[in-house]
Formats: structure tokens, C-alpha cells, sequence
């Protein structure tokens, strides 16, 4: 099944989303379509990689329990030949997928019912078509904004979407007291919807996964935000 949106838009994104539910599939193409994303759905895995190396679609979706081919089998599959990013939809009893898919180079998992918001800065960080290929480098830790990875000293790092959101702006700021009103605004995209104890936790979170036991890369600046230090 192929569902286009825009197709006469030869720039528009594209997105293959391979998901058991048919409803699911067209629910949210026809919420993308709003969006200028051009939209390819398949319903088992065995398509899912035909399509993929037909049509190489900007960003991969995968619902943690495609059938035929497995979601982490596929992941698998996709990464021997290609970096285009997947993320793999995930609902309540899905963990231990959610860590295969991730071990096996999955770049995130997004939340299944799908929300559209949460797509979008996917598909539109992937979507720059010939685009030289953007890594920021921060002493030894690289974030990959296209292809949504980060390394430490060359180790891969799972980070949950808000954690990588949160690394990508603290990383363009590099060196800068951010505030905490910044951080809100520009990566929870809420003025004032977000506690500043919800960001301190996911600070703390943040740098426990890229090896920060000191605070020395993400210093917390009292009673303003934080600070991204480029080692010497």
C-alpha cells in the first residue's frame, strides 16, 4: 500500500512507515500529508525492506511488532547496507524490543499511538536532500543530527528523543550558559509548561549515559541553567 502526499513536490520528505495496522498507516499519512511528507506504508517487514531499498526513504518508522520480518531483524538488516534513520514505535510491553531495536542500531523510538509533532523534527532534520551530512563534535562526544546518533570516544549511545533534543541544543551552544527559560522554549518547545525539575532530571539522566560522573561536561550553573564545557 502506498500512501502519497504532495507527490507532485519532487522535494517533499519521505517517510516509510511499516506497521501491522492498516488503519494506523492511513491515520497518519493523512495527519502528514498537512505536513508536505510524502508518506510509504507497508504492513510486515518483508515489504518494509523491499521498500527500502527501492524507494530509500528519508526516515524509517517501524511498529515494534511488525510481523514476517521482526522489527529488530529489520533494523539489523537496514544497517548492513544503509544510515538512513529508524525509529521504531514502541507502546506500553514493548521494552525489550525497544532495547533490541536500539542494540542493533535503531536511532530512537517514538511513542505508538504516533504523534505527529514527535515525527516531524525527524523527518525534517533527514530530509535535506544532498545535504553535506552534519556531525557536531564536542570533545569525544559526536551527535549525528540526521541520522539522530551520538557516540562517546566512539562508543554508540542510545538517547531517548527529549535527552537527544536536549544534547543537540546544548551542543550548538557549546561554551554558553543556557538558561533554563531556553531550554524550555527551544527544546520542550513550552513557554512555561515545563518544571525546571523535569529538565534538571533529564540533565542527570543525560549525563549518566554519555559518562559524565563529574559534571564536568554539562555544569550546572546555579540559579541560571547549563553550561556545555569543550574540554581543553
Amino acid at each position: 500500500m502506498v500512501v502519497a502526499a504532495n507527490g507532485d513536490a519532487p522535494t517533499a520528505p519521505t517517510l516509510l512507515v511499516a506497521d501491522p495496522d492498516e488503519d494506523v498507516i492511513q491515520e497518519l499519512a493523512a495527519a502528514l500529508e498537512r505536513e508536505g511528507v510524502e508518506v510509504t506504508g507497508v504492513t510486515d517487514g518483508a515489504q518494509a525492506l523491499l521498500q527500502a531499498g527501492a524507494l530509500h526513504p528519508d526516515v524509517v518508522l517501524v511498529g515494534a511488532t511488525l510481523p514476517t520480518i521482526g522489527a529488530v531483524e529489520f533494523v539489523r538488516a537496514v544497517r548492513l547496507a544503509r544510515s538512513v534513520p529508524v525509529l521504531l514505535g514502541v507502546g506500553e510491553g514493548h521494552a525489550e524490543q525497544a532495547v533490541q531495536a536500539l542494540a542493533a542500531g535503531a536511532s530512537a523510538c517514538v511513542a505508538r499511538p504516533y504523534r505527529v509533532l514527535e515525527l516531524l523534527p525527524f523527518i525534517q532534520a533527514a530530509s535535506h536532500g544532498g545535504e553535506t551530512r552534519k556531525v557536531l563534535s564536542v570533545g569525544s562526544v559526536e551527535l549525528d543530527v540526521h541520522a539522530y546518533q551520538v557516540r562517546v570516544a566512539g562508543h554508540a549511545v542510545h538517547l531517548p528523543l527529549r535527552e537527544f533534543e536536549l544534547l543537540h541544543y546544548l551542543m550548538r551552544n557549546a561554551d554558553r550558559t543556557v538558561t533554563r527559560e531556553q531550554i524550555m522554549r527551544n527544546v520542550w518547545h513550552s513557554a512555561d509548561g515545563t518544571s525546571t525539575n523535569t529538565i534538571a532530571v533529564h540533565v542527570k539522566r543525560l549525563r549518566a549515559r554519555l559518562g559524565d560522573e563529574d559534571d564536568q561536561l554539562i555544569q550546572t550553573v546555579r540559579g541560571v541553567g547549563y553550561r556545555l564545557i569543550t574540554p581543553a
